[in-house]
């Protein structure tokens, strides 16, 4: 879980979130998001990436507002910003605005520290949110999801759906929230390998790596298997999202060695490889219409929608389309 800091309040006037798990950095973000919202319904939350935080920018978004209304205002990548909006950002940190609670997300590391540094410096509400490379971490990670459940997992269930899952922790997270929503009782080891032994990693990334690759039949084709053999919906919709986000990362990111991109991105160097394989044919504007399907197949599967195996097919169709936006035969 994400580790946190004596100042644990997160309506403080910053907070800090460092590290490049995507999982516990939207989770920093929602959480204060919540607070906020909690404390005034009508809170209004600015989510912005570097490009679109211009010099001035922040200042027009901290301005003292006529009605008072609290703001959250979140920068992601933080450590990719400009150096004149870094300079704004170091000045708003010295006399942050009242009701306005200012969320920067930094990858930690060399590029972009003197921030890192000012934020610390002024005494920011830190939340640590690093890659979880040990397998021992993701177990604990695992643990940590059945107690927030409020659900009983023998050592050995939690151990399984590691092995079974693998280190991506958002697979990690809905397969303990599939399991506590589907399961009474103690989730024991043969309830996990009823459920993903040795088929969900496999087959949802299946369905994932020929859907970016723009291979619609194919893609449907490994779904319907997938979901035949059991394969918890959620799984699928995540496998998705990781697949479209790993386009549009690096897609974005500056040319180099799959080494010095893996350590930018957070990915294994061959993935770094198989992306770019799989990149071919994408957009900016695909990359937002396939993220934009995946939430809606996202919201289809957990309740909004009466049949989650078509909001699945309906999402894979539009994902292998924005994936030929250029014509890719």
């Amino acid at each position: 879980m994400a580790r946190k800091t004596a100042q644990d309040d997160p309506l403080a006037p910053v907070t800090l979130a460092v590290g490049q798990e995507d999982l516990l950095l939207d989770r920093a973000v929602q959480e204060v998001v919540a607070a906020a919202k909690t404390a005034d319904a009508d809170t209004d939350v600015r989510d912005l990436t570097p490009d679109q935080l211009q010099p001035g920018t922040l200042a027009e978004l901290t301005s003292p507002s006529l009605f008072a209304e609290r703001k959250v205002v979140v920068v992601r990548n933080a450590q990719d910003l400009a150096a004149d909006t870094v300079k704004d950002v170091k000045a708003y940190l010295g006399a942050p605005a009242e009701e306005i609670t200012l969320v920067l997300l930094h990858a930690g590391g060399v590029k972009g520290k003197g921030l890192l540094d000012a934020a610390r410096k002024a005494g920011a509400r830190e939340v640590a949110c690093p890659k979880m490379t040990k397998p021992a971490d993701r177990l604990a990670f695992v643990r940590g999801e059945f107690r927030a459940t409020g659900r009983s997992a023998t050592p050995e269930a939690c151990q399984a759906l590691v092995d079974s899952i693998g280190s991506d922790l958002r697979e990690l997270a809905a397969a303990v929230s599939q399991l506590a929503a589907d399961i009474e009782g103690t989730i024991d080891e043969a309830v996990v390998g009823r459920y993903y032994t040795g088929r969900a990693e496999a087959s949802s990334f299946t369905v994932a790596d020929r859907a970016v690759e723009g291979r619609a039949a194919e893609a449907l084709e490994a779904l319907r298997w997938s979901l035949a053999t059991g394969v918890a919906p959620v799984l699928i919709t995540s496998a998705l999202a990781q697949g479209v986000r790993a386009i549009g990362k690096l897609s974005s990111a500056r040319g180099g060695r799959p080494a010095d991109l893996a350590r930018e991105l957070g990915m294994p160097p061959w993935k770094i490889d198989r992306v770019r394989q799989q990149m071919r044919g994408w957009t900016p504007d695909g990359v937002s219409v396939a993220l934009r399907a995946v939430a809606e197949a996202d919201a289809g599967v957990k309740g909004g929608g009466e049949d989650p195996g078509y909001a699945l097919e309906k999402a894979v169709v539009t994902i292998a389309r924005a994936a030929r936006s250029k014509g890719r035969a």
